[in-house]
């Protein structure tokens, strides 16, 4: 029965998703300022329909944009008019979705999972079967893991957090959050590995049943339902939340430009239709708010961990301006130590550095304004890979990104564990 719904739902999902044929994505390549300033100009320029992937950084990095078919021609053109080089990374979007469209209308055959061993990580899974695994290892480890639902999404869905404690009240704690943009799905499948590892590691892993005897982690695996839902239903390119913006037709927030912090600032739209639209004020999202309600009300975060695709970077404060942090040398150091120990398992390498620095300028990100709550280990992850799948990682990657992802957690987990503050 289950087998049959599944795929009843993925048949009336097929029919219902906007299309991405003969979609392209260009990496772009920079010579100079004067070009890296014309191509930061076609993100605010909405006549071409440009999604970027990978933002305007410096020379040194590339611009990855997803280019609809109607509109190849014409930038194109605007480019080769320009002397801006450019690369085709992927020649037809569509096929690539509809590859692994067909992986999952095959994985909806399989058997329902009777626990959480049986739960495929090597899958990308809807919203509802990330809710019943995230139930089903609560119901397997009472003793150790605990459901908290600290709101509502604008669509009703609630926002699952998952505790995992030896005991006590108020301990020191670490937060770890995936899936905020909602198509960054290998975010929100390595979420379920980690709930996982954390669950079988605890016992037989001395670092981690160090850190578990003295603090606790919460984990929110779909931080942007609605969007994820959006993503599976009916556009996968999704990114933002789904509330509807008034005055406007275009539909939601990025709600990694909506906290309060250098909230309004560059890096960040004011234009509802833009993919980094920064929202009408700063936690406007509810998604957004009941974070920042359920840190504040909890006092005692020592670590808070954000995690994104894609790029291969580990990050921390600031996105909204270029004055170092106060910790940034020991952020910094930690950050290498991180990556290094990632590295370890698959030679996977990653940039670390401030997101300034780094990336770009972002404004209202949630690691700088966890920082600023004077959480001092604050950090963001682009996980896998660099470009050449971008959003359409291949589900054979995702064990491999979540296994070399907990190398670099577990550094940072256990330097917080080892320098309380």
């Amino acid at each position: 029965m289950r087998g049959l719904l599944a795929l009843t739902v993925l048949f009336v999902a097929v029919f219902g998703k906007e299309t991405f044929e003969g979609h392209q994505v260009l990496r772009m390549y920079a010579k100079n300022e004067d070009q890296l300033a014309l191509i930061n100009d076609l993100e605010d320029n909405h006549e071409f329909e440009l999604d970027f992937w990978r933002g305007v950084t410096d020379v040194r990095t590339p611009v990855d944009v997803r280019v609809p078919h109607h509109n190849l021609r014409s930038i194109k053109i605007h480019l080769e008019s320009n002397a801006i080089d450019y690369s085709i990374m992927i020649g037809d979007l569509q096929a690539m979705l509809d590859e692994e469209r067909m992986e999952m209308v095959s994985a909806a055959r399989v058997p329902e999972p009777k626990n959480a061993d049986s739960y495929d990580y090597a899958r990308y899974h809807p919203i509802n079967e990330i809710y019943s695994f995230q139930d089903m290892l609560v119901a397997e480890n009472p003793k150790l893991v605990s459901k908290i639902v600290i709101g509502k999404s604008y669509e009703g869905r609630p926002l699952n957090v998952l505790k995992f404690s030896t005991g006590g009240t108020n301990r020191p704690a670490i937060w770890i959050d995936t899936g905020i943009h909602s198509r960054e799905w290998v975010t929100q499948a390595s979420g379920t590995w980690f709930a996982k590892k954390i669950v079988d590691d605890y016992g037989r892993d001395p670092a981690l049943t160090a850190i578990l005897n003295k603090m606790d982690i919460y984990l929110e695996i779909v931080t942007n339902p609605d969007g994820y839902y959006f993503s599976h239903t009916s556009n996968r390119m999704w990114r933002k939340t789904r509330k509807p913006n008034p005055g406007s037709s275009c539909i939601g927030v990025d709600p990694n430009r909506n906290w309060d912090a250098g909230f309004g600032g560059a890096g960040a739209s004011g234009s509802p239709c833009a993919e980094t639209y920064r929202g009408p004020k700063a936690n406007s999202e509810s998604e957004v708010k009941s974070i920042v309600d359920f840190v504040k009300s909890h006092g005692n975060f020592k670590a808070f961990i954000s995690l994104h695709a894609y790029s291969q970077m580990l990050l921390y404060p600031y996105g909204y301006t270029k004055t170092p942090c106060k910790d940034d040398t020991e952020l910094h150091s930690l950050a290498k130590k991180a990556v290094t120990d990632l590295a370890s398992l698959y030679g996977t390498r990653y940039r670390f550095g401030s997101i300034i620095n780094t990336i770009y300028q972002a404004s209202g990100g949630s690691i700088d304004w966890s920082y600023n709550q004077g959480i001092k280990y604050s950090f963001t992850f682009e996980l896998r890979d660099t470009g050449r799948y971008g959003f359409i990682l291949p589900t054979n990657q995702i064990i491999p990104t979540a296994t070399e992802t907990w190398q670099a957690l577990m550094a940072i987990m256990n330097h917080t564990y080892k320098n309380p503050y």
